[in-house]
């Protein structure tokens, strides 16, 4: 019996499905059910939205959602964390893609996936060394410098779809120059559509409950507008058809490794610290304690797969990791329900995306949701819980040593209290 014991004990280390599923309870259905649906409504439309920054087609976004979350599920350490992309590693995606595909758009599928599988392999690597306890010697300045440049990056390269001009150029002030330089070409409709997507969305984050899936309401909105009132018609660029069905099989292209190896080192950092940042962030009283070399295989082996499966890089996104908490997550079930409804919306709902303005997506990329933690973050997850918005987490004077809660850093929030 003791061997027994001990071989499922060493099986769980590296497999905690094993582990949560013997000890799951009946009680924690209902709660991971409701968190996995509540989560699938704001991972659904961000999702989306970082595949275009990515500079690849909106359902990569979703297969994002899936595969890698799966994964993540069955090999993961922490309960609530959830995990399809970040703004980050999206952005990192674009860059690495735009100078191995040349344009072609075909070419940018086969590279991003060959990215995502380089980066887990990298990740992979890194948990088999027991590199996990480098995330506690990231320098928290060079991280909040890192992701808010990202963040004014993403900004930029999304004006000319909430202005509706053209725009081009790799640099910040180049996307900035092009998009005012074309401000003559401006789309009112367009424009009028972004800023009331923005108006919806404060005016949510203000006054209506947390639970409340913003980005999906904006999103049917969106649709019942293009639809009712033909706003293709009067210049507004639509999202398009959206291609059904679940992302296939498809083996990474070797010959790019040589050109990707170099920005699947950095994705690999970026997915490890969000993610490791999110799960210590959102860790309850009652969880086990999150094990960081396991992440590292846990991410590696999401991204490998999802590399597999049409995907590009992964990791665990702190706004979707609070809903998901917030939601009553009590386990990984949580994230499998979450996969499961993207699933279907990929087999059976694309058709509801054709009319979907793309004018909102531009805010969305970049837009700071608020991340909810029931307790204050701890010292090694403060230093690097700059996820999900690159630009809202920065650092406010006093939050971190003052042991606030996560959702007071934003700059419209009221102050900070110990």
């Amino acid at each position: 019996m003791s061997v027994r014991g001990d071989a499922g004990s060493g099986l769980a280390r590296y497999v905690p499905a094993v582990g949560w599923l013997g000890g799951y309870q009946g009680s924690w259905l209902r709660g991971d059910l409701a968190a996995g649906l509540t989560t699938s409504a704001v991972v659904i439309p961000q999702a989306m939205a970082y595949a275009t920054i990515a500079g690849l087609p909106v359902q990569v976004g979703l297969y994002v959602a899936t595969v890698p979350m799966l994964v993540y599920a069955v090999a993961g350490t922490s309960r609530p964390l959830s995990v399809s992309t970040t703004s980050t590693l999206a952005a990192l995606t674009a860059a690495a893609v735009a100078s191995a595909a040349a344009g072609d758009p075909d070419r940018a599928l086969v590279a991003a996936s060959t990215l995502a599988a380089l980066s887990g392999i990298l990740l992979l690597a890194a948990g088999v060394l027991r590199l996990g306890f480098m995330a506690d010697f990231i320098s928290a300045p060079v991280l909040a410098g890192f992701k808010a440049g990202t963040g004014l990056l993403i900004a930029a390269g999304q004006l000319g779809k909430i202005l509706g001009v053209p725009q081009e150029g790799d640099s910040f002030f180049a996307k900035i120059g092009s998009a005012l330089a074309n401000l003559g070409e401006i789309s009112w409709p367009t424009f009028a559509l972004a800023m009331t997507s923005i108006a919806i969305l404060l005016g949510l984050r203000r006054w209506a409950p947390r639970s409340l899936p913003g980005p999906l309401l904006v999103v049917g909105l969106g649709i019942v507008l293009a639809v009712t009132t033909g706003l293709a018609d009067r210049g507004v660029a639509l999202v398009g058809a959206v291609p059904p069905g679940l992302p296939e099989l498809v083996a990474p292209d070797l010959a790019l490794v040589g050109q990707l190896v170099g920005p699947a080192a950095g994705v690999a950092l970026m997915a490890f610290v969000e993610s490791i940042a999110a799960a210590r962030a959102f860790t309850g009283p009652d969880d086990p304690e999150v094990d960081a070399d396991q992440e590292l295989r846990a991410l590696g082996t999401a991204n490998l797969a999802g590399g597999c499966f049409q995907g590009f890089p992964a990791g665990g996104g702190l706004s979707q990791t609070a809903v998901n908490r917030g939601s009553g997550a009590r386990s990984q079930l949580a994230g499998i329900a979450t996969a499961l409804v993207v699933v279907l919306t990929l087999r059976f709902l694309t058709p509801l995306f054709e009319d979907l303005p793309r004018p909102p997506w531009g805010r969305w990329s970049w837009w700071p949701w608020p991340a909810w933690s029931t307790r204050p973050l701890s010292a090694a997850s403060a230093g690097s819980a700059s996820a999900t918005s690159s630009l809202a987490w920065s650092r406010w004077p006093g939050c971190w040593s003052s042991g606030c809660w996560t959702g007071c850093c934003w700059p419209w929030s009221s102050p900070c209290s110990p």
